[in-house]
């Protein structure tokens, strides 16, 4: 199951991709503009754009996410099917693009397709560290952890994305959402109580780095 964010503003195809990816098993939210969606990106863990929208255009969209996230999936859909179209949508860091008329069906395959390409998975194994997305059980050189819910939605939130430096507020919407009103310090708290679980060194850590006045990191090459 991965968090899937759709935007476009005709809400038939919010409606019938929406039926599509849940069935899939995918959390799915929708945006009807491009400001509506630039609050949610944050929460997604890829996004279905439509190149054309109110306020800011999806492919505006795909070129800010592609420079805040070099690996976040993202597939655009357009009724633009020129060839120089499609070429603009993937040079500005589509991954996959989509002409309408679409069969949705295609496009769950599609997305399907781009999770497997991007490492959003079910299992990640990192120096000693099992981590396990369907049943969301936690392991660390063979030893279960337990962790709360925030625990774990922060641990895997760095460790998808190794040496990439996550901002306290960027964190803050990816796991408590763009909507919760809690402040950065609550960030701190809990990876505190997670590096705690972790048996991590503050001055030497394994997995979880600060980066001084930015955020926190997961170590590559762990």
């Amino acid at each position: 199951m991965a968090r899937v964010l759709i935007v476009d503003d005709d809400p038939a195809i919010l409606e019938i991709l929406g039926a599509y990816l849940r069935a899939d098993g995918h959390e799915v939210t929708e945006a009807s503009s491009g400001v509506q969606a630039r609050a949610l990106l944050p929460g997604a863990d890829l996004a279905v754009l439509d190149w054309m929208l109110p306020g800011v255009s999806g492919l505006d969209l795909a070129r800010e996410q592609r420079r805040a996230d070099p690996d976040f999936p993202l597939l655009l859909l357009s009724a633009r099917g020129e060839e120089e179209d499609r070429l603009r949508g993937l040079e500005v860091g589509a991954d996959d693009y989509v002409t309408k008329p679409f069969s949705p069906r295609e496009v769950a395959a599609r997305v399907r397709a781009l999770l497997r390409r991007s490492g959003v998975r079910d299992v990640t194994d990192v120096g000693g560290l099992h981590l396990n997305e369907r049943t969301r059980e936690v392991t660390l050189d063979g030893r279960p952890l337990t962790l709360t819910r925030l625990e774990f939605e922060l641990l895997r939130t760095l460790a998808r994305h190794p040496g990439l430096v996550w901002t306290r507020e960027r964190l803050l919407d990816r796991v408590w959402g763009p909507d919760d009103p809690v402040v950065e310090r609550v960030v701190d708290v809990h990876l505190a109580g997670l590096r705690r679980k972790l048996g991590e060194d503050a001055t030497h850590p394994r997995f979880i780095e600060t980066v001084r006045g930015v955020g926190y990191r997961f170590r590559e090459g762990t």
